[in-house]
Parts: structure tokens; sequence; C-alpha cells
């Protein structure tokens, strides 16, 4: 197929300088802003409708995603200002350095509250009567990995946790115990 430069420009993606000037008188404004108005008249409830909606979402509701297996879901819908029960899952905001930035979304199960007590038995973390798991020495990068606090967790401070044997959660110092002011809410699995 032989194209002219006319046409190589066109299947380019790129039009020449001449059918633009073309283009741009024929452009009619009146017919254009009137057309505008039409569809505005017809459509601007929706519009607004859909940023309302939008907005009102974003105020109460955030989607969280869980890209390790530490947990069953993969994307979670987030309650804002919910504060989980013992048991549920808690997305939260990743506060320390280590191998994330910090503000990354952390989704865990809410083990402890405030008033509950932590305690280790060599590298097993039992929170309030209940055994969760064993702290690992090292991670799967062969990094080092310091044991979590033990005590009674005070006010405003939780002790979150994934079953998966490579979770990083409180089991660890380097997660710790989260501040009530890193979490964003109630996480709830959708798929």
């Amino acid at each position: 197929m032989n194209l002219t430069p006319t046409t190589r420009a066109l299947h380019l993606g790129r039009m020449p300088l001449t059918h633009l000037a073309a283009m741009r008188e024929r452009f009619d404004g009146a017919r254009f802003r009137s057309r505008a108005v039409t569809h505005l008249r017809r459509w601007g409830l929706a519009y607004a409708a859909a940023v309302g909606g939008g907005a009102w979402f974003h105020s109460h509701y955030a989607l969280g995603l869980n890209a390790t297996h530490s947990l069953p879901g993969t994307l979670y819908l987030i309650e804002r200002a919910v504060l989980p029960q013992r048991g549920e899952h808690v997305a939260f905001r990743w506060a320390r350095g280590g191998p994330y930035p910090a503000g990354v979304t952390f989704i865990k199960v809410l083990a402890g509250q405030p008033g509950d007590t932590v305690t280790r038995d060599g590298a097993t973390f039992v929170v309030a009567g209940t055994t969760l798991a064993k702290a690992k020495p090292t991670s799967r990068r062969g990094e080092p990995l310091e044991p979590g606090p033990t005590g009674t967790l005070p006010e405003g401070r939780y002790f979150v946790f994934a079953p998966h044997p490579d979770s990083l959660d409180s089991r660890y110092a380097l997660t710790g115990w989260i501040a009530r002011e890193q979490i964003i809410g109630r996480a709830r699995a959708i798929f």
C-alpha cells in the first residue's frame, strides 16, 4: 500500500497542520455552545449526582488491596472511622520504615485491644489468653526480625495479626502495636 504524506500522517496518528487549520475554519462555535448547553440541561443532574455520590462514597469508604497471601481476601471495602471489634479486619496506615514506605495501607485482624495482655512464650505470642502464632527469627529475605513488645496494651494501642507465617504484624518490633491514629477503619473482604 502506497501512502501519500497526508494519509501516512493520519495513519501514524499525526495530522498535518493544513488539516488542523481547515478544521479550525469549519468549527462553528455557536453551534458547539448550543449543543453543549442542550447536553448539560439533559445530563447535568446525572453528572452532579455522580460527582456527589463519588464524594459521599470517598468520605465514608475506601478500597484496600491485599497484595500478599497474609489474608484470604484480595480486595477489601474499608469503612472509614469505624473501629473494628476483636477478630474483625482492620485497615491501618503503615507508620514505620523497613520494606514499606510510611502511609501504605495494611489490612490485618484486630487481635488485641487496650487493656489486653500480650505475652510471649519463646517465639509464641499470646494475646488476651489466645495463642496466636510464632514469630520467626528472620524474614524470607534472611533479614533479622526482632520480636514485638509484650505487656498490657495501653489506651489507644492495638495488636494486629494475620495467620500467615510470613505476615508482618505486631509479632514483630518493626510493626509493633499500632496507634489509634493509624487506623483507617474496619475492612470487609469483597473477594
